[in-house]
């Protein structure tokens, strides 16, 4: 897992070249100006999706993980805190899904404060819980780019 501002986004352009598209394109598009859905970077390999909502409870979180795509979560607008830890230690609660590429787990992670400009990247080894209410419950605004690995 990786945490930091989108200012900083040119420091993780090693990561490849899907990688470096998916965050110029956070870098140099107006996330709170899109509506939400999904918008292609390019095709299957990089794409984004634009969502918005009220975080919720940590009781109604789940860990989730991928096995086809990295993950770059970049938060627009607002403040939530994910969960975050090493898939090996989690166990799985339903079957891994193809079609969605994500598996549901349960487990113990470590969560992280996120605000507005600051992103994670999570690789298919990280199990995730994203969208969780941080001083209670407020809106975010999120583009999550999908990089496939």
């Amino acid at each position: 897992m990786i945490k930091d501002n989108i200012k900083n986004a040119k420091e993780y352009y090693y990561l490849g070249e899907n990688f470096q598209k998916g965050f110029e394109y956070l870098e140099n598009t107006d996330i709170l100006s899109l509506e939400n859905g999904i918008y292609e970077i390019e095709g299957e390999n990089i794409f984004v999706s634009v969502q918005d909502y009220q975080t919720k409870s940590l009781e109604e979180g789940k860990f989730e993980a991928h096995r086809k795509y990295a993950d770059i979560q970049f938060i627009a607008k607002g403040t939530e805190k994910m969960g975050f830890g090493d898939i090996e230690n989690f166990k799985p609660v339903t079957f891994y899904d193809d079609a969605k590429d994500i598996i549901f787990l349960e487990g113990d992670g470590e969560f992280v404060e996120v605000k507005s400009g600051d992103f994670l990247v999570f690789m298919p080894q990280d199990a995730h819980m994203p969208c969780i209410e941080n001083n209670g419950v407020s809106y975010v605004k999120k583009a999550v780019v999908k990089v496939k690995i």
